[in-house]
């Protein structure tokens, strides 16, 4: 019976999970129709886009790090190096709106995906099965299409430079996937109000720094009107309940799931693109995105056989490893590590040992009362 609760537990825990992903998938939907409609309207800063949501975080979870009046859990320099790749890769993917279209976008920014399998693999040892390698290639093999394509549709594919956007996007969601990796280490070890406090108060302060160097003259040429400060603002307030709920999914379920999660956002931009604003879609964007919808299904289907192993595995041995990156927030394995935080070779233990070494200089800095 305790082992059918845990099943049943996990269950709801994924379905929560999921649920949470599509809603985040359609906050990720409403900031690409936000950027497109500032890029439609001659309104290329995409710093200054990213600045107003930086000052929320800011405002809102720096002022209750400031109630706390507590010492922080981890090194200041980490959230100064993941809002420096945070903010470069806002700017990357908002700066290709301009060069290619909506669908493209949202498209390639599954290449966020394997990017992050990759980085889980290397630095927080995560383990992969074959099949969910196989799905990656398979979304990744969509993705291939999705260039092809911009090339094939030319003026037809909704930007005026395709090929180039298709690497800016590119470019960018590497660098969403290593800040993605690195929210997943720092809301796990540490705690989510300070790292969204410590994101938006660096966040804020690089983006201040780079709009004078490169964007004040754009934001002086700009005719501001209601059509124009409407998205401009709708970008902020999605951008901000986006990074607000993101720390939530990845403590639930990993950066890899909250990735795959966001690939059914192409499934909204086609249609909006289709509907809305009466496009034409290039025949090859629905064979990527066939191809993506194969590749997260394969996916998908492995990740549960693992759950039930680890299920399995748990009810039988009494602690049983967990093959997937959700485990490392499995309760009973952050207890195990507690125990024998040196031990490397479960998969796991680069990074426990490392969240291990936070917490004890942590407890060596604040004396315990």
């Amino acid at each position: 019976m305790a082992g059918l609760r845990g099943g049943e537990w996990c269950s709801r825990k994924t379905l929560v999970a999921l649920g949470l992903g599509q809603l985040v998938s359609l906050i990720v939907t409403s900031t690409g129709l936000a950027s497109s409609e500032l890029s439609r309207r001659g309104i290329n800063m995409p710093t200054s886009q990213s600045l107003l949501n930086y000052l929320l975080l800011g405002v809102v979870y720096g002022g209750i790090l400031i109630c706390r009046r507590k010492p922080l859990q981890m090194k200041w320099y980490y959230y100064l190096i993941l809002g420096f790749v945070d903010v470069e890769a806002n700017y990357l993917v908002v700066k290709a709106y301009q060069y290619t279209s909506l669908t493209s976008v949202m498209l390639l920014d599954c290449w966020a995906i394997p990017a992050v399998i990759f980085l889980t693999w290397m630095f927080l040892k995560t383990k992969y099965r074959f099949r969910k390698c196989s799905g990656v290639a398979t979304c990744v093999t969509g993705l291939v299409l999705v260039v092809f394509s911009d090339v094939h549709a030319g003026d037809r594919a909704g930007g005026k430079s395709p090929v180039k956007g298709d690497i800016l996007v590119i470019a960018g969601s590497t660098l969403y996937a290593i800040s993605n990796v690195s929210e997943e280490f720092l809301v796990k070890a540490g705690d989510r109000i300070e790292l969204m406090g410590m994101l938006g108060l660096f966040g804020a302060i690089i983006s201040a720094c780079q709009i004078i160097v490169f964007e004040r003259n754009e934001i002086k040429s700009i005719q501001w009107s209601t059509d124009a400060v409407v998205p401009f603002i709708g970008f902020a307030v999605a951008m901000f309940m986006l990074y607000s709920l993101v720390p939530i999914l990845l403590k639930i379920s990993g950066s890899t799931l909250l990735n795959l999660s966001l690939l059914t956002s192409d499934m909204w931009a086609i249609l909006i693109r289709v509907f809305a604003y009466h496009e034409k879609v290039d025949w090859m964007y629905y064979v990527a995105f066939g191809a993506v919808a194969v590749g997260l299904v394969t996916y998908s289907s492995d990740t549960n056989n693992d759950e039930r192993q680890g299920h399995v595995g748990e009810a039988g041995q009494g602690g049983g490893d967990l093959p997937d990156e959700e485990a490392a927030s499995d309760p009973q394995c952050l207890d195990a590590a507690s125990s024998n935080s040196r031990r490397f070779e479960d998969g796991k233990g680069h990074y426990l040992a490392l969240v291990n070494d936070e917490r004890k200089s942590q407890d060596t800095r604040v004396p315990r009362e």
